[in-house]
């Protein structure tokens, strides 16, 4: 029987796999045989499909470097860093108060970047990627999605039982996210929502009570429709949900392919690499879309695996969290599942045309270095949090050398 963190990792490593795998047939395109022959050959952007051209595939290469980034963070010292990071409980408020601001104005200027000319990359006439050498582009928004996890599992630790509270608990919490979601959803809707689902968890698993919440419905509900309203691209995706049809052609072509793929997989699938749809017919089959080619060629008995190894990730997850007495170990661990969990949901609910046409990612799968080596990155960190737990009958040692935790 594996072990929890034994689990998390075999279960990323299958997602990286299918991911490898799914996205070098998705990459697939169409060639003309050599003179003299008729017909058609379907290749990749590196030749033909084959076990050889799959390990050298750029994919490839992000499965390595995602696995090394979780086996380096799965071996950090959690509990010491957070003994001695976590201010103790009688620190004052202020102090606090100033460590999340400096950390939200840290985030903030890392997702400013992509404004920044020579360092800018608009792609689909969005700012929301940057050009780094070597590591070729990244959107500075996965990493925000992943600091706002531990600067609010910063605070709510060093918050303890003042985070119940609503004016000098919650509010600040609440405001920060809010200012790296205003930030985020200037170019990107759905990271923004993303962000803020997976804060709200973390912050109500911290302590904070649920009917706090309901005083930032308004403001909520108004900066959504705001941010609608100013693109008028997002209304025309909310007005194409409704009736793709009415424009088959237009706005509604994206929908109907994704669902028309989605379909024409049936039970077994039409085999691995056989799918039609990404010959031209589904746009970001790579990305955005990739399930909807793993349903058409893996059928729904793949599609229910990969949804089965995400349901076994988080219920795992679970386990951690339940069994670390650490406030601030926990509330990542919180973080990292509601993170990886609300966007495979998203994404799951948008492919299927159950929701508008939103561009995000599903986590391990979907293409994409930098998405794969910081969603692996923060799963090595819970099963770092994971070694760091207690066992049943095992007594943690006092650190005397570090910071007490608040209360």
């Amino acid at each position: 029987m594996p072990t929890r963190g034994q689990t998390l990792f075999l279960c990323t490593l299958a997602l990286l796999i299918i991911g490898v795998l799914m996205v070098n047939s998705a990459s697939m395109s169409v060639r003309p045989v050599p003179e003299g022959a008729v017909g058609f050959d379907a290749v990749t952007e590196g030749g033909q499909l084959d076990i050889r051209s799959i390990i050298t595939s750029r994919s490839a290469v992000y499965l390595v470097a995602a696995l090394l980034a979780m086996a380096l963070t799965s071996r950090l010292p959690v509990a010491s860093i957070a003994d001695r990071v976590v201010p103790p409980a009688h620190a004052p408020v202020g102090y606090v108060y100033a460590g999340l601001g400096a950390g939200v104005l840290l985030i903030v200027a890392v997702l400013l970047s992509v404004y920044f000319p020579g360092l800018s990359r608009n792609v689909n006439g969005s700012s929301r990627w940057i050009a780094l050498p070597v590591v070729g582009s990244m959107q500075p928004s996965e990493i925000a999605k992943w600091a706002i996890i531990a600067l609010l599992a910063w605070y709510t630790a060093a918050m303890g039982r003042r985070i119940r509270t609503f004016l000098p608990g919650l509010l600040p919490a609440v405001a920060a996210v809010g200012v790296v979601c205003t930030v985020i959803v200037l170019e990107d809707l759905g990271t923004g929502v993303l962000i803020a689902s997976a804060a709200a968890v973390l912050l109500i698993a911290a302590g904070a009570r649920v009917w706090h919440f309901l005083a930032f419905v308004p403001v909520a509900a108004v900066g959504l429709g705001a941010a609608i309203i100013h693109s008028p691209y997002r209304i025309k995706r909310i007005m194409t949900f409704f009736d793709p049809f009415a424009d088959p052609k237009g706005a509604g072509y994206h929908m109907i392919q994704s669902m028309s793929t989605v379909a024409g997989g049936g039970l077994p699938g039409r085999g691995l690499g056989h799918g039609i749809q990404k010959f031209g017919y589904l746009p970001e089959d790579t990305t955005d879309f990739l399930f909807a080619i793993i349903c058409e060629e893996t059928g729904i008995v793949g599609a229910t695996v990969v949804i089965s190894i995400y349901l076994v990730l988080g219920w795992t997850i679970v386990g951690i969290i339940r069994d670390q007495d650490r406030p601030a170990l926990r509330s990542v661990a919180v973080g990292v599942m509601a993170m990886i969990l609300i966007q495979a949901m998203i994404n799951l609910v948008v492919v299927t045309g159950m929701g508008p046409t939103k561009g995000i990612a599903l986590p391990l799968l979907s293409a994409g270095g930098t998405g794969w080596v910081l969603t692996a990155a923060s799963i090595g960190l819970v099963i770092a949090i994971d070694r760091a737990t207690p066992r049943s009958g095992e007594q943690r040692e006092p650190d005397t050398t570090a910071q007490p935790l608040c209360a």
